[in-house]
């Protein structure tokens, strides 16, 4: 067994990542502001939200805002989520034409909108079409396309290692796999047994994810899966530095000083900028007010802040008003 200790490179195909640290794509969270920020505190990839397939919808300003730009921090990698073969191609073509370096196959959301569209991970009950789908991607671009799915649809029919091999033989350069079946959703704890018997049954890259939250959570994961990377997502909401701290435990073998108030506020607002700009006033500060909620959600007393903060409807009073609380904090802390 490989004693897993320090950060590695990974190649993904032609693709080398500076770290194998990766930021999970995630609906409605994952937008630019959000991936260059995890970039910036370590991440060695981000991808971006699921992009849909279906081209009827690519002029609309919700898909325009998902398509993949030169100055996206990183390797610039994109989810894709349908179930036709050849709109999945044409998709693929289409955010590589517009910059992207790497495709990302989503089989692993579990929501009911997307899965009754036969997208995401209920594809996993069709191994023959998952297989017509990762052929014609993988033959419609020159970039690695990477698969992301669950351990199956239930705990009865656990089929990740039969759905892995199929995307190796398919061309597929990474598979990552999240630690529930689909008809867990999000519930209870994600297990890796079936991620660490995928790593024995393919040669390419294997990610894993689910439940990695705290540094010692990913050293553990590490070592007993023996996968060559993980996916971290939820625990990154509110906590994008969950990269640089991961890093350091793996490095160091000893916990990162804890951020002080200074800096997360620092962090908070150079967030909040980024949202305005890219989405504009209006969107941006309703988009803010989720992430400042995670942001804030463990300070003592912040219930009062947090409910004020989702009823701002102008960006100078959110601004004001989260400096405002920041400089409460320090004051109770120096008291």
């Amino acid at each position: 067994m490989r004693n897993i200790a320090n950060l590695n490179l990974l190649n993904i195909g032609k693709v080398t990542l500076r770290n194998n640290l990766i930021a999970a794509p995630m609906a409605g969270i994952s937008d630019k502001p959000f991936r260059n920020l995890c970039y910036r505190f370590g991440a060695g990839m981000t991808i971006s939200e699921m992009f849909l397939a279906n081209s009827d919808v690519w002029h609309t300003d919700k898909s325009a805002l998902r398509i993949i730009s030169a100055d996206d921090k990183g390797i610039r990698a994109v989810q894709l989520v349908g179930s036709d073969p050849d709109e999945m191609a044409k998709a693929a073509e289409f955010n590589v034409k517009h910059g992207a370096q790497l495709i990302d196959i989503n089989m692993g959301c579990p929501a009911k909108k997307v899965n009754k569209k036969l997208a995401g991970s209920v594809l996993m009950q069709y191994p023959e079409l998952i297989k017509t789908i990762l052929q014609k991607v993988v033959g419609a671009v020159d970039v690695p396309v990477t698969l992301k799915m669950r351990t199956g649809w239930d705990k009865n029919h656990r089929n990740c290692i039969e759905i892995a091999q199929i995307a190796q033989d398919c061309g597929v350069k990474a598979i990552t796999i999240h630690g529930r079946t689909r008809d867990c959703f999000f519930n209870g704890v994600a297990e890796y047994e079936s991620i660490k018997a995928v790593k024995e049954n393919v040669t390419i890259p294997v990610i894993a994810n689910g439940d990695i939250c705290t540094p010692k959570q990913a050293k553990d994961v590490f070592q007993y899966t023996q996968a060559d990377a993980i996916m971290v997502g939820r625990a990154a909401q509110g906590r994008p530095w969950i990269f640089e701290e991961i890093a350091f435990y793996l490095t160091h073998g000893k916990l990162q000083k804890e951020k002080t108030i200074d800096e997360v506020e620092q962090v908070v607002l150079m967030h909040l900028d980024d949202l305005y700009q890219f989405y504009g006033e209006y969107k941006g500060l309703r988009i803010a007010r989720k992430h400042v909620n995670w942001y804030t959600k463990n300070y003592a007393d912040s219930d009062q802040f947090r409910r004020l903060f989702s009823v701002l409807n102008n960006t100078s009073e959110q601004v004001k008003t989260l400096k405002a609380f920041f400089s409460q904090i320090r004051y109770k802390q120096k008291s």
